[in-house]
């Protein structure tokens, strides 16, 4: 279940990954994942696809919260979700919260869990991204990360 053009579906999902020649967007159908390493190998697949070793994961969810997946070459995920209390109440936020091998815990309620450090080198640091979890509507926060990370124009294609 992907939103794309129908708005109507709960969650935005999409792949970025980098090229020598710029960003390759895909939309993400993530409705038949049960596990979370059904969501890493998708990462991986679009890695392969794309010849890129850098692959971003971008979801919002009903406007309550967004996530971002990294996957570098062949590392473990490096993953940041900006509510955890949010994203346990659906599959797909329980999925990237399982991938959140740390074991961080949200301190309380809409509290951000793993790692926000995941795109400091693409425009969006610690602070910021830790700032876009407490005031950004989740929408905003993917538009603004992928206009600092230079994929803006992809998301905007996929979006419609």
């Amino acid at each position: 279940m992907t939103a794309g053009h129908n708005r109507s579906v709960p969650y935005f999902a999409a792949v970025f990954a980098q090229t020598d020649s710029g960003w390759l967007a895909t939309e993400a159908d993530l409705a038949e994942s049960e596990q979370p390493s059904d969501v890493t190998d998708l990462l991986r697949e679009a890695s392969l696809e794309a010849s890129g070793e850098l692959v971003l994961l971008l979801v919002e969810d009903n406007d309550a919260w967004f996530g971002v997946v990294r996957l570098d070459g062949e590392e473990d995920p490096r993953v940041f979700v900006s509510d955890a209390s949010a994203a346990k109440g659906g599959g797909l936020g329980g999925l990237l919260l399982d991938l959140v091998t740390d074991g961080l815990e949200a301190k309380a309620d809409g509290d951000p869990v793993g790692d926000p450090t995941v795109l400091g080198d693409l425009g969006t640091g610690e602070e910021r991204l830790l700032g876009l979890s407490d005031r950004a509507v989740p929408t905003d926060a993917i538009e603004e990360i992928a206009e600092k990370g230079g994929f803006a124009d992809e998301l905007d294609s996929l979006r419609g």
